[in-house]
């Protein structure tokens, strides 16, 4: 039952895409653009996850 929701959900959001007239392609490329500059942010702030407190 799980599965036929996830493929219908699936398809709803195809659907919805290609009405509206967004390929796949420029989602994952927005997807990876977004991906990298949040890693250069990441890279600038130190590479870490926990930064120290500011005083």
């Amino acid at each position: 039952m799980e599965f036929l929701i996830m493929l219908y959900s699936m398809k709803i959001s195809q659907d919805i895409r290609r009405e509206h007239g967004v390929a796949m392609d420029a989602v994952e490329a927005e997807a990876e653009a977004g991906m990298a500059q949040k890693s250069k942010e990441f890279a600038e702030a130190g590479n870490r996850v926990y930064l120290p407190i500011a005083d």
